[in-house]
């Protein structure tokens, strides 16, 4: 009976059953059997997830190496807060919304910078001054449109942050009428997903015409995500130091 209870609770760990990885390591936990006869019991001992560390060989160091305010539970947390600046949970949860904001628009541009040069010879920090090659508008038609673009989105996200879900509303574009497709389909902030925001359905499925957000995918794809974006800012910084000197990426890299 006792090796049969056993295998019944280790079952719970089964893939068919958790479905993710994470749900597998926590479920998969050491069983074992109390008592003889008819008080034996099983008892299972569930381990949480092991904290990661930005310096695994480090043991001491204190809030430097291992801070306390951060649980691992964010994506792409490596216990990296040296300044203390996640101590508050409020300001912690908005310096993720600002990192993953930055990160994106790094990725976008260092790709766009990195085209842009190929396609017109134009080094990335002179392109403002000659329109015409990304353009055939001047440069203050074009500082106006993305000032008045950038203002429009930037000012709905900031209120959606502080208003969750405020956003989806019908008139919240004038090309379409659907509250849906500013609507939060993962329930996560600044991961809103959907038809608009996902429609190639890379963390989710369309069923019946309904996003269905994958939670496993999503995952993955949170943490892939922002450490991309780290290296994004990085290289955006590299890219502003070389542009200081006169140097583009791709003269760097002898192209």
């Amino acid at each position: 009976m006792a090796s049969a209870s056993a295998a019944l609770v280790n079952g719970l760990g089964s893939a068919f059953l958790t479905g993710s990885k994470k749900s597998q390591s926590r479920l998969a936990a050491p069983v074992a059997v109390v008592g003889t006869g008819a008080s034996r019991r099983v008892v299972v001992a569930a381990v949480s997830a092991t904290k990661k560390s930005w310096l695994p060989g480090v043991k001491a160091g204190g809030s430097l190496v291992d801070p306390e305010w951060l649980d691992g539970s964010l994506p792409g947390d490596y216990g990296f807060d040296p300044l203390g600046l996640g101590k508050d949970p409020a300001f912690l949860k908005w310096y993720r919304e600002a990192e993953l904001i930055h990160g994106r628009w790094a990725m976008t541009a260092v790709v766009g910078i990195f085209i842009g040069q190929a396609w017109s010879g134009i080094p990335w920090f002179e392109a403002g001054a000659a329109p015409g090659a990304v353009a055939p508008f001047s440069f203050g038609t074009l500082l106006g449109t993305q000032l008045l673009l950038m203002g429009w989105v930037e000012s709905k996200r900031w209120v959606d942050y502080f208003n969750p879900e405020s956003q989806s509303i019908e008139w919240a574009t004038p090309w379409s009428r659907t509250a849906e497709n500013f609507a939060n389909a993962t329930g996560d902030q600044g991961y809103p997903g959907g038809k608009f925001f996902d429609p190639l359905s890379f963390a989710g499925t369309l069923n019946n015409g309904v996003y269905v957000p994958d939670t496993e995918k999503l995952e993955r794809l949170k943490l892939a995500e922002i450490k991309h974006a780290r290296l994004a800012m990085v290289a955006m910084l590299i890219f502003y130091f070389e542009a200081g000197q006169g140097k583009t990426p791709l003269g760097a890299l002898g192209l």
